[in-house]
């Protein structure tokens, strides 16, 4: 097949030669045909047209065209069929570029093109392209409106279409499905620590860590309007939330017992639901007002200094940069076990690079190692993977020393992704309501 696209400007004009199908003999060309490219139809709505890959679209279709024009250039009743169809849509949108065929009459007049069909507008369960520069995010995370994580995407992503998942790896599958654009999950608080579901899932899963946003969380008791504290008998919350409220909730002299839910907004909208009116639930302020509770006590964690540290998942990693602070996570496991963690510390220790955090968690694959020895017996040693985030950016030469040497010492390294520290002023999360 003899084809060629050449595109010399733009602003001009857009020259694509003939194709020849692949027959036994070649087949004549009814009528010349033509590629119209109008200036004016130049939109780029969802960003295609804008790549090399789009451009071969274009030229596939325009091929495909030709071919249908040859095959029924006897019957003008099919001149419009699939191949039109398919000029409507690259990629499930309306191309950028006006690639409809305009066939040429005798006289070299220009005949106008089929009409297109409507195109369908997009629904949240399409799998469509992401949004270009100026468009708005669709940021998944878990929980329901009113949640911490909610607050902590559209810290992340300003206007932001925030997108409720029930689980985090549903948020997980929502970004890989392209559901989502991305994904906000908290991975640690300074006093509950880590969440490791969520180190167990950026194991599972092919997403990129594009960058952190720290939230201070503000705690409040929540209930039904004309609802006494002295009535209660039971409050509800997430198990970070309770652990993290244990002391408060105690001095306020309360004889409840403390039960476990999924999140912190779904304590609170299940009370309002059911109309639990000798049940509280800890919460955030928002929550209190999306679900009309009242609040009976405000800023109920045992510290004031609670923060939670969220990092922000994308399907693409961004490009590392030394003109900001940068962090960097990698896990890795050794089949030697836990002995070789020293020399990886000391490839970043030997280097001036600061661990921000070191977490282990075991090692799914092979949970459990053994080894024999005829004297003592079998000896049975844990196998572990470790997350660990460094101060650097991998496109500072230090960092990809540092990695360079690690990799000798392990089996196993991934770079779950290097992105900008977040470095938003912090205060205390009663000063933050």
């Amino acid at each position: 097949m003899q084809a060629i696209s050449h595109v010399q400007n733009l602003n001009s004009y857009l020259i694509i030669c003939r194709s020849k199908p692949r027959f036994d003999k070649p087949v004549r060309l009814a009528v010349p045909v033509r590629c119209v490219y109008h200036s004016d139809s130049v939109q780029f709505p969802n960003g295609v047209g804008s790549s090399r890959v789009d451009w071969q679209s274009s030229c596939a279709i325009l091929s495909s065209k030709v071919f249908s024009q040859d095959q029924d250039s006897g019957d003008k009743s099919n001149t419009s069929s699939a191949s039109d169809h398919l000029a409507a849509a690259v990629n499930g949108h309306k191309t950028s570029l006006d690639l409809n065929l305009v066939p040429l009459d005798k006289k070299n007049k220009p005949q106008p093109p089929a009409k297109q069909p409507p195109q369908k507008p997009l629904t949240i369960t399409d799998l469509s392209p992401a949004p270009m520069h100026g468009s708005q995010l669709r940021v998944a995370y878990q929980g329901v409106p009113g949640a911490y994580s909610e607050a902590a995407a559209g810290k992340a992503y300003p206007n932001c279409e925030a997108i409720p998942c029930d689980q985090f790896e549903v948020a997980f599958q929502a970004v890989e499905l392209w559901i989502a654009d991305r994904a906000v999950l908290p991975v640690e608080n300074s006093l509950g620590g880590s969440i490791h579901r969520n180190y167990d899932l950026l194991l599972r899963h092919r997403l990129h860590i594009v960058g952190e946003v720290q939230l201070p969380v503000h705690h409040c008791l929540l209930a039904l309007p004309g609802v006494r504290k002295e009535y209660l008998t039971r409050v509800i919350s997430h198990p970070q939330a309770l652990s993290q409220c244990e002391n408060t909730v105690t001095k306020l002299g309360l004889n409840v017992t403390r039960e476990a839910v999924d999140d912190t907004a779904g304590a609170a909208e299940y009370i309002a639901t059911n109309n639990l009116r000798d049940t509280a639930a800890i919460a955030s302020a928002r929550a209190a007002e999306l679900y009309g509770l009242n609040v009976l006590a405000d800023g109920i964690q045992d510290d004031s200094s609670n923060v939670t540290r969220f990092v922000m998942l994308a399907r693409d990693p961004i490009i590392p940069r030394t003109d900001r602070p940068f962090k960097t996570s990698i896990v890795f496991a050794h089949e030697e076990g836990t002995s070789v963690l020293f020399k990886v510390l000391s490839a970043f220790a030997f280097r001036n690079i600061s661990l921000t955090k070191i977490e282990s968690r075991p090692h799914r694959n092979r949970p459990i190692r053994l080894v024999d020895d005829a004297n003592v017996g079998t000896a049975k040693h844990f196998e572990y993977m470790f997350y660990v985030d460094f101060e650097a950016s991998m496109a500072e030469v230090r960092a990809q020393n540092a990695l360079a040497e690690v990799q000798e010492f392990t089996s196993f390294l991934r770079v779950l992704g290097s992105y900008p520290m977040d470095m938003t002023p912090w205060c205390p999360s009663r000063e933050n309501p």
